[in-house]
């Protein structure tokens, strides 16, 4: 219970609270809605921390099964914070713009990466030294232009299991990508948006950048535990590989010494028996030579 105290505690300093103007609310935030203050809603920390905690869990489960977050936030106070947050857990991400298409017209926007990535490796290794410095910078910018909008996404080889989204309403067409592909999308919704449309609404005001980096850190958190306890489970996994394999060879040499052993005995058996008859089969000519010499004599 302290825990979630000092949480809420959290969330109050960083103003998680304040939603908009009463005449901008989406009356299907009313449950969410705690109080009016001077024409402004205010949100319910309660609601925040029920449903923050919530949407940790199940983050942490999609990190944990080893599968791709996309963190989705274009708005200018949410760029910088949700950037360095994805890439500290090496997730993908898009905070430039949204390329129509992102998901659903996945293939070709892999192909764009490809391309990027192409461009990038001849700048690097020497290949573009033939072309003119003309041809090199336009090369170049192009690269930059691409790296802006694809960087993000440059690892991401399938499409991502799940979508973290900094204000629904902004980022719509992410939102209804996904939807159309059955991704999982997590969001930060404000009072002026329908919690409805992502699987696991998160009230939170989302333009103040105190309230998008506390929300986006604790998500971030939680990725990064169950990334930690993937790994785990490998290491775990593996060192009872190799115990395994032990337990196998040691088996095995025991397997090949006790045949080993048995050959010997059957060999020690048989040397006796095949002695007395090795020398009975080589005194039979020697029978035979004075029988014959008898017979001519």
């Amino acid at each position: 219970m302290e825990n979630n105290t000092s949480l809420q505690q959290q969330l109050l300093e960083a103003g998680v609270h304040f939603g908009h103007l009463k005449k901008k609310w989406n009356p299907k935030m009313l449950p969410y809605i705690f109080a009016e203050k001077k024409g402004i809603h205010i949100i319910d920390l309660n609601k925040t921390v029920d449903y923050l905690q919530e949407s940790a869990a199940a983050i942490k489960q999609i990190a944990k099964s080893g599968k791709k977050i996309m963190f989705v936030a274009t708005k200018k106070q949410a760029k910088e914070i949700v950037t360095e947050c994805a890439k500290r857990v090496n997730m993908p991400y898009a905070t430039e713009r949204w390329l129509g298409g992102m998901l659903t017209n996945f293939n070709t926007v892999r192909k764009s990466v490809k391309k990027m990535q192409s461009i990038e490796k001849m700048l690097n290794d020497g290949s573009a030294e033939s072309l003119t410095k003309k041809e090199r910078l336009t090369l170049s910018r192009d690269k930059d232009k691409m790296e802006k909008v694809l960087g993000g996404i440059a690892q991401l080889g399938r499409l991502p299991a799940a979508l973290f989204l900094v204000d629904i309403g902004h980022e719509h067409i992410a939102l209804s990508e996904a939807k159309r592909l059955g991704i999982t999308t997590f969001g930060m919704v404000d009072t002026n948006c329908d919690p409805n449309k992502v699987d696991f609404a998160i009230p939170a005001n989302d333009d103040a950048t105190k309230s998008i980096a506390i929300i986006t850190n604790y998500i971030v958190a939680a990725i990064a535990e169950g990334l930690a306890e993937r790994q785990a489970s490998k290491d775990e996994d593996e060192s009872d590989d190799n115990n395994n394999e032990n337990e196998a060879r040691a088996r095995r040499l025991e397997a090949e010494a006790q045949s080993e052993a048995g050959r010997g005995g059957r060999g020690r058996g048989a040397a006796p028996a095949g002695g007395p008859a090795g020398p009975a089969k080589r005194r039979v000519p020697g029978n035979r030579r004075p029988a014959g010499g008898g017979g001519s004599r």
